[in-house]
């Protein structure tokens, strides 16, 4: 899956400086973050539909959380590249989570 991100960042920074005429991550990039932002909103609520209908157990339902959650990360992933965020500090932070309570860890968040 590493080999994916790592793919898939090459890519995102590469066409962030292409013709937005001729690449949609270079589009998002030039309209801006709340456009990016407009996109992650829009493939989170389509995520969220999608889970709904994937509760019947229908494989195209199945398929369609697939997809959108595929969209969501994309887009979460182009809006990390806008901010010079490498999608290393998510996982990194993900990984310090390991064998930390949710409950304790969303307390310490809290605390800040």
């Amino acid at each position: 899956m590493s080999d994916t991100l790592e793919q898939l960042t090459e890519i995102l920074e590469q066409r962030r400086s292409a013709d937005p005429a001729h690449s949609y991550v270079a589009s998002l990039h030039h309209k801006g973050l709340n456009k990016i932002l407009e996109k992650i909103g829009e493939e989170a609520t389509e995520t969220i539909l999608a889970a709904k209908d994937a509760q019947t157990g229908v494989e195209t339902h199945r398929q369609a959380v697939i997809a959108e959650t595929a969209d969501l990360w994309f887009h979460s992933l182009v809006m990390l590249s806008h901010l010079g965020i490498a999608h290393d500090d998510v996982l990194n932070e993900l990984a310090r989570r390991f064998g930390v309570s949710g409950l304790d860890e969303k307390a310490a968040r809290s605390a800040d």
